[in-house]
């Protein structure tokens, strides 16, 4: 609906009824220059599909969405991506115990520093790729809710994540995943590294997953295939 209106800078919603739209996808993508967006108005209990809602929109400096009615959105990949001028974003009302792909939903996220995901329910999500991807200003996060029982994709999840020092994993399951290609590639401030529970059993590809990262990383984990690749790539491994 606005998608490539690259000189909108401001949108006024009060008199629109979205009660039977279900599909939002791309509605503000590469917006470039819009600067903020009033959504409370927004009924989107019928939304099932939010990908790449926001894409690209590199001006927006703040977004409120805690009236969202996230129940049965599936579809959420690239919802921020590119949305380079946001520092937070908190999404902790967030309902997404649907939704099965979050695949680049935050990349290139370049400006957030803080990001509230608490809520998030991904008992069904799949692909996890490149999800934090360039998000280099991020100097934590908490993902101890996240359920990966389904996970299949984690390529280059954090890849460019300059900022992360610690980094907690403990509660994955990747026993489905197959694909770890450069998932914490260039993370070259991590100082931490829970990875205790991983098991690459499935993972066919590893290429580059601890590329950039120092030795003096302290790793924890069990996974034999993981530790050699870490110290291929780190030239060397502490293990705590």
């Amino acid at each position: 609906m606005f998608r490539d209106c690259t000189l909108l800078k401001e949108i006024n919603f009060s008199s629109f009824d979205t009660s039977k739209v279900r599909h939002m996808q791309c509605l503000f993508t590469n917006c470039s220059s819009l600067e903020q967006l009033y959504l409370s108005p927004f009924d989107t209990s019928q939304v099932t599909n939010m990908a790449s809602m926001f894409r690209n929109c590199s001006s927006l400096k703040k977004l409120d969405l805690t009236s969202f009615n996230t129940d049965k959105v599936y579809n959420m990949p690239f919802m921020f991506e590119k949305c380079s001028s946001l520092k937070e974003l908190n999404l902790q009302t967030f309902n997404t115990c649907e939704a099965d792909n979050m695949e680049k939903m935050f990349s290139d996220c370049s400006s957030l520093e803080q990001l509230n995901l608490s809520s998030f329910n991904t008992d069904k999500v799949t692909k996890f790729n490149n999800m934090f991807m360039n998000c280099s200003s991020l100097k934590k996060i908490n993902l101890s809710t996240f359920n990966t029982n389904q996970a299949e994709d984690m390529a280059f999840m954090f890849e460019n994540c300059h900022s992360l020092q610690e980094l907690d994993l403990s509660t994955f399951n990747t026993n489905n995943v197959t694909d770890m290609t450069g998932m914490f590639c260039n993370c070259f401030s991590m100082k931490k590294l829970n990875l205790s529970s991983f098991n690459t059993d499935k993972v066919t590809n590893m290429r580059i997953i601890f590329k950039s990262i120092k030795k003096s990383c302290k790793i924890k984990c069990k996974d034999i295939r993981i530790l050699n690749e870490f110290k291929k790539e780190a030239g060397g491994c502490t293990i705590i």
